[in-house]
């Protein structure tokens, strides 16, 4: 783990969200990735072929069978973990788009061959993959039962689980959390 997941819930039920959505970027990413290869195209060639609508060559081929990799390795280990890899992945997809559209025009560095669907291809995928792994770690609005909402304010957390408790026990003997209507009728008639 690092230093980003040190404060964060281990196990909690958004982990289904980084597993899924991150398993399944990974696997388009190693089907475009095995595609290309079947096209037989040069390592570095800038020219590639279109595989899926995009251009593509052995290089970008490898790396986008080692990303959909490390893509599905996160989710298989999941929670944290995976929530940690997308968030990473889906940057450097933005990255990665950025830097190639500044290549597109200069056929002579264009060593992953990408063309302006690779880019758009980038931008989308790379925002969704880390909306994927950031659905319900970030908001200014995070509900009170969210696990990252808890490890953040653990105090609030404390107090409010102490209140749902008391609440609790309280239902159960048969008054409710603020008082039975008598009690409420002695105070407002002790004023």
């Amino acid at each position: 783990m690092t230093g980003l997941d040190e404060a964060l819930p281990v196990d909690h039920r958004l982990g289904q969200v980084y597993r899924y959505g991150g398993g399944f970027m990974g696997l388009a990413l190693i089907v475009f990735g095995i595609l290309g290869f079947t096209h037989n195209v040069g390592f570095f060639s800038t020219t590639g072929r279109e595989v899926a609508g995009m251009s593509t060559n052995g290089a970008l081929s490898l790396i986008s069978v080692v990303v959909g990799a490390i893509l599905i390795i996160g989710a298989i280990i999941g929670g944290n973990t995976a929530s940690t890899v997308n968030i990473v992945v889906g940057a450097l997809f933005v990255i990665s788009g950025f830097v190639n559209l500044g290549l597109i025009g200069t056929p002579d560095i264009n060593y992953l061959s990408f063309k302006m669907p690779n880019i758009i291809f980038s931008f989308v995928v790379g925002l969704l993959v880390m909306t994927f792994g950031l659905y319900g770690r970030v908001s200014g609005h995070l509900p009170h039962d969210n696990p990252y909402w808890r490890s953040r304010h653990p105090d609030q957390a404390a107090r409010e689980d102490a209140f749902r408790s008391r609440a609790s026990v309280l239902a159960r003997d048969g008054a409710s959390a603020l008082g039975t209507s008598s009690s409420r009728a002695g105070i407002a008639g002790s004023r």
